[in-house]
Order: structure tokens, then sequence, then C-alpha cells
């Protein structure tokens, strides 16, 4: 496990002890395997944030707490990468706490356990139930500000939230879909990762009531707890279409397009008009190869500069400033699309 880092760095990144570090490193038996993954994890971040490592200046250790595909986690990963130099002077380490799914509990405990290793703040994105909230307060109990990312928790005492207006988002998606069907006769699927996130509810309500106002002939048909993933979106799509003959379109909230697209060829329906969300590795793909119409895109990139801004404002390090605005909501097609 070769490295160039001190075990204090290591141990900071990893949130453990140095003498834990240390029996890892030098393979000393009466250490969990999961805890060894930590150390691994950390010394790889650190690899990533080596330019970082080096500065001199005020240092913010971030953790980054987040339940969404993989596809999007990496994406965040890479945008915050890619802004630390953009943050200087100050130092702004990062931990990463990413899962796919699973039970609510565990990522209440993870970000327990945040809590109790110590942070400068918590970037979060998480389903809006009253145990993420009440996880969120004891963060800020303990000085840690929060800090929600794409879908936001505004009952709990979150700082900020950073990301797009998702009901202006999903009016938006209603809009381009009315212009893009007509009056061609056809009902729309519309997909959910899950009903706890707020951010998908609130796409989901734009997009509704924008298409009643245009077409209210025309039916929604709603999928969700798919959790934006291939393997279970693609059963949850062909039930669909084989109950309702008359879908032709598809406004995707929460992810499972691979799926979804391969659910139409393999009952060889078309899908006439395709909407949906972020300029992830899937939807990069599937949109220069045109089988998407149009992707509603932020950059993340900027989001993540904010987020992170934010927080320094919250220790005094940056002068106070207004209330944090929507990001731009960017309608990318195949021709348009950008270049970081």
């Amino acid at each position: 496990m070769g490295h160039p880092y001190p075990i204090r760095e290591i141990a900071r990144q990893a949130g453990l002890s140095e003498a834990t570090v240390d029996r890892v490193l030098n393979g000393r038996g009466g250490v969990r395997e999961s805890t060894q993954r930590e150390v691994r994890q950390a010394i790889a971040d650190l690899d990533r944030q080596r330019t970082q490592v080096r500065l001199v200046g005020r240092t913010f250790m971030i953790d980054i707490v987040m339940q969404a595909p993989e596809r999007f986690t990496t994406a965040v990963r890479a945008a915050l990468e890619a802004e630390l130099p953009a943050l200087h002077p100050a130092v702004v380490r990062s931990r990463f706490h990413f899962r796919e799914t699973g039970p609510v509990a565990e990522l209440a405990a993870a970000l327990d356990r945040v809590a109790r290793r110590g942070s400068q703040g918590v970037i979060l994105k998480a389903p809006d139930v009253p145990e993420i909230t009440a996880a969120v307060g004891r963060l800020v109990a303990v000085g840690i500000p929060v800090v929600t990312l794409v879908t936001d928790l505004p009952s709990s005492a979150r700082l900020a939230y950073v990301g797009i207006d998702n009901r202006a988002a999903g009016a938006t998606a209603a809009y381009l879909m009315d212009q893009w069907l007509g009056e061609r006769p056809g009902n729309v699927l519309t997909s959910l990762s899950s009903g706890f996130f707020r951010n998908e509810e609130e796409r989901e309500m734009g997009f509704r009531g924008a298409m009643r106002a245009r077409h209210p002939e025309r039916a929604l048909v709603e999928i969700t707890e798919g959790q934006g993933l291939d393997a279970t979106q693609y059963d949850l799509v062909r039930d669909a279409l084989k109950s309702d003959p008359d879908i032709r379109a598809v406004y995707s909230i929460g992810g499972g397009n691979i799926a979804t697209l391969r659910a139409f060829e393999d009952l060889g329906r078309e899908c006439a008009v395709f909407v949906a969300h972020d300029l992830d590795h899937d939807n990069t793909r599937l949109l220069r190869e045109h089988r998407l119409s149009c992707v509603l895109h932020h950059d993340l990139r900027q989001d993540m500069h904010e987020a992170c801004r934010t927080i320094m404002r919250a220790h005094g390090a940056l002068p106070p400033a207004g209330p944090t605005l929507p990001s731009a909501i960017q309608v990318v097609t195949p021709y348009n699309m950008p270049l970081r």
C-alpha cells in the first residue's frame, strides 16, 4: 500500500485513529476488512486531491453524503474535485460516503458517524424522511453545517439548498414534451427513482400541472421505486408498456434510461419523445446517439463550488451573502452539449 502521505494525514482523511491506520499500513492483525477499505479509500482520495494537500491555507474537511446511482455520484465526485483549485486560497478536502440504495437507518447512521468524527461541513443528497431530518439536526447541534444538494430537506436544520428549481424543471419538461408531441395522440410515462426524494416529487408536480393545462386529455402513467437503477427499472417500464399500449413518450425524472429504452425496444414500441435529467455518463452517450430528445442539465461544478463556499461562509471564512439562487436549467440537445 505505497503512498507518500503521513499517517496523520491518512487518519484525518479516513476519520480513523492514527493507531488504527498504522496497524493497517503495517499489516498487523485485528483490523476489520471494512476498516482496511476505508484506509485504502482515504489514500485514493488523497491521490486525487494531492494538489490541495500541499497548499498552504485554511483547510476545510467536507463530507459528501449521498444516496444516488453510481453514475450520478461519479459525476458529483468529478465536479467537486475539478473545482478544488478554484477555491484557493482555502484548501478543501473531501470525504465521500456514497450508496445507491439501502435502509434509511443506515444513511442516518452514516451522518451520525460524521457527527462523531467531526467535519467542517456536509453536502447531502438524501430522501426527505423524519430519520434524515433528525440526523441533520444532530449534525447542526454539534456545529457542522449541512448543505442539501439537488434535493432539499426544507423542514430540517440545513443551512442552504443548492440546485435547480425542480418544479420549474418539471414544467420545462412538459413544455418541451408538448412542443414535440404536438397534437399527436399518446400517453406519457413519468419515471421516478423514489417517492421520498423531494426534488423528484417537485419535478413530477411541475410536469403534471403544466401538461394538464396544455393537454388534459393526455394520460400520465407513473412508475416509481426503481431507484434509478437499470437492474430494477426494466421490469417496471416493461409492465407499464404492456398495461398501456398508448404510451409513446417518457419524462425520466429519476434515471434508469438505458433500461427504459431497452424495454421499449424489446416490445417493439416507439418512444417518440424522451426528456431526461443530468449529463451523467449514461445520458451523455444516449444523447450523442440521438436516443434522448434532450437532457435538462445543471452545472454540477458550479453547484459544488457554491456548496463549498456556503460552508466556508458558515465558518466566517467568506463575507455573508444573500440567499442562494437556483441553478440555471440548461436544455441540452445532441447539438449543444457543454464541453465540460
